[in-house]
Protein backbone atom coordinates (compact mmCIF):
# COMPACT_ATOMS: atom_id res chain seq x y z
CA UNK A 1 0.00 0.00 0.00
CA UNK A 2 1.44 3.62 -0.72
CA UNK A 3 1.70 5.17 2.82
CA UNK A 4 2.11 8.35 0.92
CA UNK A 5 -1.58 8.59 0.52
CA UNK A 6 -2.84 8.37 4.04
CA UNK A 7 -2.10 10.70 7.18
CA UNK A 8 -1.64 8.53 10.73
CA UNK A 9 -4.00 9.94 13.48
CA UNK A 10 -2.29 7.74 16.22
CA UNK A 11 0.18 4.82 16.09
CA UNK A 12 -2.80 2.06 15.18
CA UNK A 13 -5.18 4.01 13.18
CA UNK A 14 -4.92 5.55 9.35
CA UNK A 15 -7.27 7.97 7.48
CA UNK A 16 -6.95 8.81 3.89
CA UNK A 17 -7.22 12.51 3.51
CA UNK A 18 -10.47 14.08 0.92
CA UNK A 19 -8.77 15.29 -2.36
CA UNK A 20 -10.48 19.16 -3.39
CA UNK A 21 -14.29 18.63 -4.33
CA UNK A 22 -14.41 14.98 -3.34
CA UNK A 23 -17.78 14.23 -1.40
CA UNK A 24 -17.81 10.85 0.48
CA UNK A 25 -17.39 9.91 3.94
CA UNK A 26 -14.18 9.16 6.26
CA UNK A 27 -12.35 6.66 5.76
CA UNK A 28 -10.66 4.49 8.55
CA UNK A 29 -7.70 1.80 8.37
CA UNK A 30 -7.14 -0.13 11.69
CA UNK A 31 -3.13 -1.66 11.99
CA UNK A 32 0.57 -1.04 12.36
CA UNK A 33 2.18 0.77 9.72
CA UNK A 34 4.13 -2.55 8.72
CA UNK A 35 0.44 -4.35 8.36
CA UNK A 36 -0.38 -1.66 6.18
CA UNK A 37 2.73 -1.75 3.96
CA UNK A 38 1.42 -5.42 3.17
CA UNK A 39 -1.94 -4.59 1.49
CA UNK A 40 -2.70 -4.05 -1.96
CA UNK A 41 -3.69 -0.48 -2.91
CA UNK A 42 -7.03 -1.76 -3.96
CA UNK A 43 -7.84 -2.15 -0.24
CA UNK A 44 -7.92 1.98 -0.24
CA UNK A 45 -9.61 2.23 -3.44
CA UNK A 46 -12.45 -0.13 -1.91
CA UNK A 47 -12.83 1.63 1.34
CA UNK A 48 -12.70 5.00 -0.15
CA UNK A 49 -15.94 3.34 -2.40
CA UNK A 50 -17.57 2.26 0.37
CA UNK A 51 -17.57 5.69 2.08
CA UNK A 52 -19.29 6.99 -0.77
CA UNK A 53 -22.25 4.88 -0.70
CA UNK A 54 -25.43 6.70 0.67
CA UNK A 55 -26.89 6.41 4.34
CA UNK A 56 -23.38 5.86 5.54
CA UNK A 57 -23.11 6.79 9.55
CA UNK A 58 -20.00 7.08 11.09
CA UNK A 59 -16.41 6.30 9.06
CA UNK A 60 -16.16 3.25 6.42
CA UNK A 61 -13.15 1.68 8.25
CA UNK A 62 -10.92 -1.42 7.55
CA UNK A 63 -9.14 -3.98 9.91
CA UNK A 64 -5.89 -4.98 10.84
CA UNK A 65 -6.10 -8.07 8.38
CA UNK A 66 -7.26 -6.33 5.57
CA UNK A 67 -7.10 -7.18 1.95
CA UNK A 68 -8.63 -6.74 -1.51
CA UNK A 69 -12.23 -8.40 -1.95
CA UNK A 70 -15.19 -7.65 -3.81
CA UNK A 71 -16.82 -4.56 -3.70
CA UNK A 72 -15.71 -4.50 0.25
CA UNK A 73 -12.28 -4.93 0.70
CA UNK A 74 -12.23 -8.26 3.16
CA UNK A 75 -11.85 -6.54 6.53
CA UNK A 76 -14.43 -3.77 5.85
CA UNK A 77 -16.99 -2.73 8.12
CA UNK A 78 -19.50 -0.02 7.44
CA UNK A 79 -22.82 1.32 9.24
CA UNK A 80 -26.04 2.80 7.42
CA UNK A 81 -28.78 3.88 9.08
CA UNK A 82 -32.06 2.77 7.19
CA UNK A 83 -34.43 5.79 8.02
CA UNK A 84 -31.56 8.13 6.10
CA UNK A 85 -31.24 5.90 3.00
CA UNK A 86 -28.61 3.89 4.00
CA UNK A 87 -28.13 0.77 1.70
CA UNK A 88 -27.25 -3.07 1.72
CA UNK A 89 -24.93 -4.53 -0.10
CA UNK A 90 -23.81 -8.08 -1.20
CA UNK A 91 -20.33 -7.17 -1.59
CA UNK A 92 -20.42 -6.28 1.90
CA UNK A 93 -21.61 -9.00 3.75
CA UNK A 94 -20.07 -11.43 1.00
CA UNK A 95 -19.95 -14.67 -1.07
CA UNK A 96 -19.13 -16.72 1.99
CA UNK A 97 -22.01 -15.97 4.38
CA UNK A 98 -22.05 -16.29 8.08
CA UNK A 99 -18.63 -17.82 7.43
CA UNK A 100 -17.58 -18.05 11.09
CA UNK A 101 -15.44 -19.88 13.77
CA UNK A 102 -17.20 -22.40 16.50
CA UNK A 103 -14.31 -22.91 19.02
CA UNK A 104 -14.70 -25.92 21.25
CA UNK A 105 -12.74 -26.09 24.59
CA UNK A 106 -11.54 -29.63 25.84
CA UNK A 107 -10.77 -30.93 29.61
CA UNK A 108 -7.68 -32.91 27.64
CA UNK A 109 -3.86 -31.66 28.52
CA UNK A 110 -1.58 -31.53 25.39
CA UNK A 111 0.51 -34.11 27.12
CA UNK A 112 -2.41 -36.62 27.77
CA UNK A 113 -3.44 -36.66 24.30
CA UNK A 114 -0.26 -36.44 21.73
CA UNK A 115 0.21 -39.48 21.44
CA UNK A 116 -3.39 -39.73 20.22
CA UNK A 117 -3.11 -37.15 17.26
CA UNK A 118 -2.39 -39.16 14.31
CA UNK A 119 -5.40 -41.48 15.26
CA UNK A 120 -7.48 -38.43 15.76
CA UNK A 121 -6.52 -37.11 12.02
CA UNK A 122 -7.24 -39.85 10.80
CA UNK A 123 -10.51 -40.05 12.46
CA UNK A 124 -11.70 -36.57 12.21
CA UNK A 125 -10.77 -36.71 8.71
CA UNK A 126 -12.65 -39.42 7.61
CA UNK A 127 -15.82 -38.17 9.73
CA UNK A 128 -16.25 -34.88 8.48
CA UNK A 129 -16.91 -34.36 4.75
CA UNK A 130 -14.61 -31.53 3.24
CA UNK A 131 -13.56 -30.07 -0.09
CA UNK A 132 -15.08 -28.69 -3.04
CA UNK A 133 -18.53 -29.49 -3.55
CA UNK A 134 -18.54 -32.13 -0.82
CA UNK A 135 -21.46 -33.56 0.54
CA UNK A 136 -22.44 -35.46 3.67
CA UNK A 137 -24.74 -37.88 5.06
CA UNK A 138 -27.60 -35.80 5.79
CA UNK A 139 -29.89 -35.42 2.99
CA UNK A 140 -32.36 -32.57 3.07
CA UNK A 141 -36.14 -32.54 1.56
CA UNK A 142 -37.20 -28.74 0.46
CA UNK A 143 -39.19 -28.92 3.64
CA UNK A 144 -36.29 -29.81 6.11
CA UNK A 145 -34.13 -27.68 4.04
CA UNK A 146 -36.50 -24.51 5.21
CA UNK A 147 -36.57 -25.35 8.74
CA UNK A 148 -33.06 -25.29 8.55
CA UNK A 149 -33.18 -21.80 7.20
CA UNK A 150 -35.73 -20.98 9.65
CA UNK A 151 -34.09 -22.30 12.68
CA UNK A 152 -30.54 -22.12 12.62
CA UNK A 153 -28.30 -24.07 14.97
CA UNK A 154 -31.67 -24.56 17.23
CA UNK A 155 -33.52 -26.88 14.42
CA UNK A 156 -30.00 -28.72 15.11
CA UNK A 157 -29.87 -29.30 18.42
CA UNK A 158 -33.56 -30.61 18.34
CA UNK A 159 -32.71 -33.01 15.90
CA UNK A 160 -30.16 -34.18 18.09
CA UNK A 161 -26.89 -32.41 17.47
CA UNK A 162 -25.30 -31.13 20.22
CA UNK A 163 -27.27 -29.92 23.29
CA UNK A 164 -29.27 -26.47 24.22
CA UNK A 165 -26.05 -25.51 26.36
CA UNK A 166 -24.69 -24.71 23.20
CA UNK A 167 -26.95 -22.20 21.77
CA UNK A 168 -26.24 -19.80 24.54
CA UNK A 169 -22.72 -19.69 23.61
CA UNK A 170 -24.09 -19.08 19.45
CA UNK A 171 -23.93 -15.41 18.48
CA UNK A 172 -27.82 -14.51 18.16
CA UNK A 173 -28.45 -17.61 20.64
CA UNK A 174 -27.96 -19.92 17.29
CA UNK A 175 -30.89 -18.75 15.34
CA UNK A 176 -31.09 -15.13 13.51
CA UNK A 177 -34.40 -13.33 13.30
CA UNK A 178 -36.07 -12.38 10.15
CA UNK A 179 -34.89 -15.49 7.44
CA UNK A 180 -37.16 -15.77 4.87
CA UNK A 181 -36.52 -18.94 3.05
CA UNK A 182 -38.72 -18.09 -0.05
CA UNK A 183 -36.30 -15.26 -0.74
CA UNK A 184 -33.95 -18.05 -1.71
CA UNK A 185 -33.66 -18.91 -4.87
CA UNK A 186 -34.41 -22.92 -5.78
CA UNK A 187 -30.85 -23.22 -7.74
CA UNK A 188 -29.32 -22.27 -3.60
CA UNK A 189 -31.53 -24.66 -2.00
CA UNK A 190 -30.27 -27.47 -4.46
CA UNK A 191 -26.94 -26.58 -3.76
CA UNK A 192 -27.16 -27.37 -0.27
CA UNK A 193 -29.61 -30.22 0.37
CA UNK A 194 -26.76 -32.33 0.72
CA UNK A 195 -23.89 -29.96 1.87
CA UNK A 196 -24.93 -29.65 5.47
CA UNK A 197 -21.95 -31.13 8.17
CA UNK A 198 -19.84 -30.06 5.73
CA UNK A 199 -16.70 -28.36 5.82
CA UNK A 200 -15.72 -27.08 2.45
CA UNK A 201 -12.49 -25.84 1.15
CA UNK A 202 -10.36 -22.58 0.49
CA UNK A 203 -9.50 -21.56 4.20
CA UNK A 204 -11.77 -23.47 5.95
CA UNK A 205 -10.18 -25.77 8.15
CA UNK A 206 -11.30 -28.01 11.69
CA UNK A 207 -8.09 -27.84 13.66
CA UNK A 208 -6.97 -29.19 16.96
CA UNK A 209 -4.96 -26.64 18.80
CA UNK A 210 -2.97 -26.05 22.12
CA UNK A 211 -3.33 -23.44 24.37
CA UNK A 212 0.34 -21.91 24.16
CA UNK A 213 0.11 -18.62 26.05
CA UNK A 214 -2.42 -16.92 28.14
CA UNK A 215 -2.35 -12.83 27.93
CA UNK A 216 -4.99 -12.05 30.17
CA UNK A 217 -5.90 -13.98 32.91
CA UNK A 218 -9.09 -13.12 34.42
CA UNK A 219 -11.05 -13.48 30.31
CA UNK A 220 -8.99 -16.60 29.94
CA UNK A 221 -10.41 -17.88 33.54
CA UNK A 222 -14.28 -16.84 32.39
CA UNK A 223 -13.58 -18.53 29.19
CA UNK A 224 -12.33 -21.47 30.86
CA UNK A 225 -8.68 -21.71 29.42
CA UNK A 226 -5.37 -22.38 30.77
CA UNK A 227 -2.25 -23.33 28.94
CA UNK A 228 -1.48 -26.59 27.81
CA UNK A 229 -5.47 -27.70 26.95
CA UNK A 230 -6.54 -28.80 24.04
CA UNK A 231 -9.30 -26.72 21.96
CA UNK A 232 -11.11 -27.48 18.85
CA UNK A 233 -11.75 -24.51 16.18
CA UNK A 234 -13.96 -24.97 13.00
CA UNK A 235 -14.14 -22.50 10.26
CA UNK A 236 -16.45 -22.49 7.84
CA UNK A 237 -19.76 -21.05 6.76
CA UNK A 238 -23.09 -21.71 4.58
CA UNK A 239 -21.34 -23.49 1.36
CA UNK A 240 -22.93 -23.52 -1.56
CA UNK A 241 -26.46 -21.80 -0.41
CA UNK A 242 -24.45 -19.02 0.80
CA UNK A 243 -22.25 -18.57 -2.12
CA UNK A 244 -25.45 -18.96 -4.38
CA UNK A 245 -27.63 -16.01 -2.83
CA UNK A 246 -24.81 -13.69 -3.14
CA UNK A 247 -24.47 -14.55 -6.53
CA UNK A 248 -28.36 -14.05 -7.28
CA UNK A 249 -28.69 -11.01 -5.36
CA UNK A 250 -25.64 -9.12 -7.17
CA UNK A 251 -28.17 -8.79 -10.49
CA UNK A 252 -31.55 -7.56 -8.19
CA UNK A 253 -29.48 -4.96 -5.81
CA UNK A 254 -28.05 -3.70 -9.06
CA UNK A 255 -30.95 -2.88 -11.05
CA UNK A 256 -32.53 -1.64 -8.03
CA UNK A 257 -29.51 0.87 -7.89
CA UNK A 258 -30.29 1.63 -11.14
CA UNK A 259 -33.80 2.29 -10.76
CA UNK A 260 -33.40 3.99 -7.66
CA UNK A 261 -30.91 6.03 -9.49
CA UNK A 262 -28.11 5.33 -6.71
CA UNK A 263 -24.75 6.49 -8.37
CA UNK A 264 -22.36 3.42 -7.13
CA UNK A 265 -18.85 4.02 -7.72
CA UNK A 266 -17.81 0.09 -8.68
CA UNK A 267 -20.35 -2.17 -10.33
CA UNK A 268 -19.27 -4.68 -7.66
CA UNK A 269 -21.16 -2.44 -4.86
CA UNK A 270 -24.19 -3.22 -6.32
CA UNK A 271 -26.84 -2.28 -3.65
CA UNK A 272 -30.28 -1.54 -2.58
CA UNK A 273 -31.54 0.81 0.36
CA UNK A 274 -32.30 -1.16 3.35
CA UNK A 275 -36.25 0.02 3.23
CA UNK A 276 -36.86 -1.08 -0.48
CA UNK A 277 -38.03 -4.32 -1.86
CA UNK A 278 -35.08 -5.65 -2.90
CA UNK A 279 -33.24 -4.93 0.08
CA UNK A 280 -35.55 -6.55 2.26
CA UNK A 281 -35.66 -9.65 0.08
CA UNK A 282 -31.77 -9.83 0.11
CA UNK A 283 -31.84 -9.49 3.93
CA UNK A 284 -34.44 -12.04 4.40
CA UNK A 285 -32.54 -14.58 2.11
CA UNK A 286 -29.32 -13.51 3.90
CA UNK A 287 -30.80 -14.40 7.17
CA UNK A 288 -31.86 -17.69 6.10
CA UNK A 289 -28.00 -18.34 5.07
CA UNK A 290 -26.59 -17.19 8.18
CA UNK A 291 -28.92 -19.63 9.90
CA UNK A 292 -27.78 -22.63 7.47
CA UNK A 293 -24.04 -21.82 8.55
CA UNK A 294 -25.16 -22.23 12.49
CA UNK A 295 -26.77 -25.42 11.89
CA UNK A 296 -23.73 -26.58 9.84
CA UNK A 297 -21.28 -25.58 12.54
CA UNK A 298 -23.22 -26.75 15.21
CA UNK A 299 -23.33 -30.43 13.12
CA UNK A 300 -20.10 -30.05 12.69
CA UNK A 301 -19.22 -29.72 16.48
CA UNK A 302 -21.53 -33.02 17.07
CA UNK A 303 -19.46 -35.48 14.61
CA UNK A 304 -16.33 -34.24 16.18
CA UNK A 305 -17.25 -34.68 19.76
CA UNK A 306 -18.60 -38.32 18.06
CA UNK A 307 -14.76 -38.55 16.78
CA UNK A 308 -13.23 -37.23 20.10
CA UNK A 309 -15.17 -39.56 22.59
CA UNK A 310 -14.58 -42.75 20.68
CA UNK A 311 -10.39 -42.06 20.15
CA UNK A 312 -9.97 -40.50 23.54
CA UNK A 313 -12.95 -41.82 25.83
CA UNK A 314 -13.67 -39.69 28.87
CA UNK A 315 -12.98 -36.35 26.75
CA UNK A 316 -15.46 -33.65 26.32
CA UNK A 317 -15.96 -31.02 24.11
CA UNK A 318 -17.62 -27.96 25.12
CA UNK A 319 -18.95 -24.59 23.17
CA UNK A 320 -16.55 -21.45 23.88
CA UNK A 321 -18.39 -19.44 21.49
CA UNK A 322 -19.39 -19.23 17.86
CA UNK A 323 -19.36 -15.86 15.84
CA UNK A 324 -19.69 -15.12 12.28
CA UNK A 325 -17.73 -12.37 10.42
CA UNK A 326 -19.48 -12.21 7.48
CA UNK A 327 -22.63 -10.60 7.92
CA UNK A 328 -25.19 -7.47 7.68
CA UNK A 329 -27.12 -6.95 11.32
CA UNK A 330 -29.08 -4.62 12.55
CA UNK A 331 -27.63 -3.53 15.61
CA UNK A 332 -28.23 -0.99 18.56
CA UNK A 333 -25.20 1.64 18.99
CA UNK A 334 -24.56 5.30 20.34
CA UNK A 335 -24.48 7.37 17.80
CA UNK A 336 -23.59 11.20 19.20
CA UNK A 337 -24.60 10.38 22.65
CA UNK A 338 -27.78 9.11 21.63
CA UNK A 339 -28.80 5.28 20.72
CA UNK A 340 -29.75 4.33 17.07
CA UNK A 341 -30.45 0.77 14.79
CA UNK A 342 -27.87 0.75 12.37
CA UNK A 343 -27.13 -2.09 9.80
CA UNK A 344 -23.27 -3.39 10.11
CA UNK A 345 -22.12 -4.84 7.40
CA UNK A 346 -18.77 -6.93 8.52
CA UNK A 347 -17.38 -8.83 5.58
CA UNK A 348 -14.13 -10.43 6.87
CA UNK A 349 -14.75 -8.78 10.11
CA UNK A 350 -15.68 -10.28 13.70
CA UNK A 351 -18.53 -9.08 15.86
CA UNK A 352 -16.90 -8.04 19.65
CA UNK A 353 -19.18 -6.65 21.73
CA UNK A 354 -17.57 -5.00 24.82
CA UNK A 355 -18.54 -6.25 28.60
CA UNK A 356 -22.07 -6.00 30.31
CA UNK A 357 -23.20 -6.27 26.82
CA UNK A 358 -27.08 -7.20 26.93
CA UNK A 359 -26.15 -9.86 24.17
CA UNK A 360 -23.27 -11.93 25.69
CA UNK A 361 -23.79 -14.95 28.24
CA UNK A 362 -23.91 -14.30 31.73
CA UNK A 363 -20.46 -15.93 32.23
CA UNK A 364 -18.71 -13.57 29.66
CA UNK A 365 -20.14 -10.46 30.89
CA UNK A 366 -17.65 -9.21 32.72
CA UNK A 367 -14.69 -9.87 29.93
CA UNK A 368 -16.51 -9.25 27.05
CA UNK A 369 -17.55 -11.38 24.00
CA UNK A 370 -14.63 -14.09 22.61
CA UNK A 371 -13.15 -13.40 19.49
CA UNK A 372 -11.85 -15.61 17.49
CA UNK A 373 -8.97 -14.73 14.97
CA UNK A 374 -8.20 -17.70 12.84
CA UNK A 375 -4.46 -18.17 11.80
CA UNK A 376 -3.65 -20.24 8.56
CA UNK A 377 -2.44 -24.01 9.20
CA UNK A 378 0.96 -24.11 10.68
CA UNK A 379 0.75 -20.91 12.30
CA UNK A 380 -1.43 -19.98 15.00
CA UNK A 381 -4.78 -18.55 16.31
CA UNK A 382 -5.68 -15.66 18.86
CA UNK A 383 -8.55 -16.03 20.70
CA UNK A 384 -9.62 -12.37 22.16
CA UNK A 385 -12.48 -10.57 24.10
CA UNK A 386 -14.13 -7.47 23.11
CA UNK A 387 -13.62 -3.98 24.58
CA UNK A 388 -15.79 -0.93 25.34
CA UNK A 389 -13.31 1.07 23.30
CA UNK A 390 -14.29 -1.08 20.16
CA UNK A 391 -18.23 0.01 20.68
CA UNK A 392 -17.03 3.54 20.17
CA UNK A 393 -14.06 2.91 17.13
CA UNK A 394 -15.54 0.57 14.93
CA UNK A 395 -18.98 -0.40 15.59
CA UNK A 396 -17.96 -3.43 18.06
CA UNK A 397 -15.37 -4.98 15.44
CA UNK A 398 -12.51 -6.87 15.00
CA UNK A 399 -10.29 -8.67 12.85
CA UNK A 400 -11.25 -12.37 11.80
CA UNK A 401 -8.16 -13.58 10.84
CA UNK A 402 -4.63 -13.60 9.64
CA UNK A 403 -5.67 -12.33 5.86
CA UNK A 404 -4.02 -12.98 2.66
CA UNK A 405 -0.19 -11.59 1.93
CA UNK A 406 -0.52 -12.89 -1.52
CA UNK A 407 -2.87 -14.43 -4.00
CA UNK A 408 -3.95 -18.08 -4.53
CA UNK A 409 -1.91 -17.87 -8.01
CA UNK A 410 1.30 -17.03 -6.39
CA UNK A 411 1.16 -19.21 -3.41
CA UNK A 412 0.87 -22.20 -5.89
CA UNK A 413 3.95 -21.01 -8.17
CA UNK A 414 5.93 -20.68 -4.29
CA UNK A 415 5.08 -24.06 -2.19
CA UNK A 416 4.29 -27.80 -3.28
CA UNK A 417 0.91 -28.94 -1.51
CA UNK A 418 2.92 -32.64 -0.55
CA UNK A 419 6.09 -30.69 0.58
CA UNK A 420 4.64 -27.95 2.84
CA UNK A 421 2.28 -30.79 4.49
CA UNK A 422 5.93 -32.84 5.39
CA UNK A 423 7.60 -29.40 6.47
CA UNK A 424 4.45 -28.93 8.86
CA UNK A 425 4.74 -32.96 10.36
CA UNK A 426 8.51 -32.06 10.86
CA UNK A 427 7.14 -29.40 12.97
CA UNK A 428 4.61 -31.43 15.29
CA UNK A 429 1.49 -30.43 12.85
CA UNK A 430 -0.18 -33.02 10.84
CA UNK A 431 -2.81 -32.41 8.16
CA UNK A 432 -5.07 -33.96 6.44
CA UNK A 433 -6.78 -32.70 3.00
CA UNK A 434 -7.81 -34.16 -0.37
CA UNK A 435 -6.16 -31.40 -2.07
CA UNK A 436 -2.27 -31.10 -2.65
CA UNK A 437 -3.21 -27.80 -4.95
CA UNK A 438 -5.69 -26.46 -2.06
CA UNK A 439 -2.67 -27.31 0.54
CA UNK A 440 -0.35 -25.39 -1.46
CA UNK A 441 -3.13 -22.25 -1.74
CA UNK A 442 -3.15 -22.02 2.07
CA UNK A 443 0.35 -22.04 2.84
CA UNK A 444 0.97 -20.53 5.70
CA UNK A 445 3.50 -17.89 4.28
CA UNK A 446 0.70 -16.60 2.34
CA UNK A 447 -1.07 -15.06 4.89
CA UNK A 448 0.06 -12.02 6.67
CA UNK A 449 1.71 -12.58 10.17
CA UNK A 450 -1.29 -13.54 12.63
CA UNK A 451 0.77 -12.53 15.66
CA UNK A 452 1.26 -8.66 14.24
CA UNK A 453 -2.47 -9.08 13.22
CA UNK A 454 -3.29 -9.74 16.83
CA UNK A 455 -1.14 -7.47 18.74
CA UNK A 456 -2.23 -4.45 16.20
CA UNK A 457 -6.63 -5.72 17.03
CA UNK A 458 -5.53 -4.98 20.59
CA UNK A 459 -3.35 -1.92 20.44
CA UNK A 460 -6.10 -0.36 17.84
CA UNK A 461 -8.71 -0.63 21.00
CA UNK A 462 -10.77 -2.99 18.73
CA UNK A 463 -10.21 -6.41 20.97
CA UNK A 464 -7.78 -7.68 23.83
CA UNK A 465 -5.75 -10.86 23.43
CA UNK A 466 -6.42 -13.60 25.88
CA UNK A 467 -4.64 -17.09 24.43
CA UNK A 468 -2.47 -17.95 21.47
CA UNK A 469 -3.13 -21.41 20.37
CA UNK A 470 -0.71 -23.29 18.68
CA UNK A 471 -2.31 -26.03 15.69
CA UNK A 472 -1.60 -29.62 16.50
CA UNK A 473 -4.05 -31.33 13.81
CA UNK A 474 -5.43 -29.60 11.04
CA UNK A 475 -8.33 -31.07 8.60
CA UNK A 476 -8.23 -29.25 5.07
CA UNK A 477 -10.89 -29.57 2.01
Amino acid sequence: MDMARLRQLDDYCFTVPRAAGEVRSEVLLYGSAPLLRTMDDMVLTQITNVAKLPGLVGPAMTMPDAHWGYGFPIGGVAAFDPDLGGIVSAGGVGFDISCGIRCLRSNLELKDAAAQFPQLADALFQAIPAGVGEEGALKLSSHELDQVMLGGAEWAVHQGYGSESDLALIEEHGKMRGAVPGNVSELAKKRQRGEMGTLGSGNHYLEVQVVEKIFDTQAARAFGLHEGQLLVSIHCGSRGLGHQIGTDYLVSLAKAASRLGIVLPDRELACAPINSPEGQEYLGAMNAAINVALANRQILAHLTRAVFARVIPGSHLATLYDVSHNTCKLEKHRVDGKDRMLYVHRKGATRAFGPNHPALPAEYQAVGQPVIIGGSMGTGSYVLAGTAEGERRAWSSASHGAGRAMSRNAALKKWRGRELIEQLKGQGILIRTKSMRGAAEEAPGAYKDVDLVAEATEKAGLARRVAFLRPKVCIKG
